[in-house]
């Protein structure tokens, strides 16, 4: 990593660990999110989307990343079409 782009933060890393494992309901990912990381799911959610347009976050884990940039492009077309 260059000094322009430091190394994940230990929260960073726990936010893209917590998107990696599968969750059978909504409700279990936010309890997780609440109980595991000591966040609100708003504030999670916050920082997992500036994480996904990191090039520090796509260095360390890409193929969440790049699941979870599919996905967010998905979601914005339907809005906006």
């Amino acid at each position: 990593m260059t000094e322009e782009e430091p190394e994940l933060t230990a929260q960073e890393r726990a936010v893209l660990a917590l998107e990696r494992r599968g969750w059978l309901s909504p409700g279990a990912k936010e309890r997780a999110i609440r109980e595991e990381l000591g966040l609100a799911p708003v504030r999670y959610y916050q920082l997992l989307n500036a994480l996904l347009d990191a090039p520090r976050a796509l260095a360390h884990d890409p193929v969440t990343v790049n699941r979870l940039r599919r996905v967010r492009d998905v979601r914005r077309a339907e809005r906006e079409g």
